[in-house]
């Protein structure tokens, strides 16, 4: 289905509103951990899974992993187990 196109008009706009700056400073973006390689058996349909995401998102699928298991672990080591 197409949009229509948004018609723009000469005049106030109301009234505005400032939105405090939430994104991380570029310095906090370029932040890489230091990894180690390892090799891991994963099953067929877990790798079709996360390659079919990583796909659709435009995105590497052992980062997306990666990521999982750092975010996995995180939670655990944070509850102290």
């Amino acid at each position: 289905m197409r949009q229509q196109p948004i018609k723009y008009q000469d005049g106030p706009i109301g009234e505005i509103a400032l939105v405090p700056d939430f994104l991380p400073a570029p310095e906090n973006l370029a932040f890489k951990e230091k990894t180690v390689k390892v090799t891991l058996s994963l099953s067929k349909s877990t790798l079709d899974f996360f390659k079919g995401k990583a796909a659709h998102h435009q995105a590497k699928y052992q980062r997306m992993i990666r990521i999982l298991l750092d975010k996995y672990a995180a939670h655990y080591a944070e509850l102290g187990h």
